[in-house]
């Protein structure tokens, strides 16, 4: 099992940037897909990014590309989301998750239900 806990969230200004951090406890990260998921008020969770175990290839939703970065230091066993030119839109509270299996479609890494570790989420507020 891991345990994840999210910082690093706050309020921020459109066009600002944040770095969302999420430690990782318990088995080491390297074992683990890593995902970051967000959910703003009123709406359904949505995928950010993804990253492989070690870090080769990474993954996003089209509505952060180019904006955001993610990314993972298996040995401190963190992942980070740095986040630029941040939008109203953006407003959510961001989860970071870890998911193993055997195989991973291309599909799966922007799929939920694939992740079997979830942190309690952080803030991040972007004000127009």
């Amino acid at each position: 099992q891991v345990q994840l806990v999210e910082s690093g969230g706050g309020l921020v200004q459109a066009g600002g940037s944040l770095r969302l951090s999420c430690a990782a406890s318990g088995r080491a990260l390297s074992y683990y897909i890593m995902a970051w998921f967000r959910q703003a008020p009123g709406k359904e969770q949505e995928f950010v990014a993804a990253i492989t175990e070690s870090g080769q290839s990474t993954y996003y939703a089209d509505s952060v590309k180019g904006r955001f970065t993610i990314s993972r230091d298996n040995a401190e066993s963190t992942l980070t989301l740095q986040m630029n030119s941040l939008k109203s839109n953006d407003t959510a509270v961001y989860c970071c998750a870890a998911g193993q299996h055997a195989y991973w479609l291309v599909s799966y890494f922007s799929t939920a239900a694939m992740y079997n570790y979830w942190g309690q989420g952080t803030q991040v507020t972007v004000s127009s």
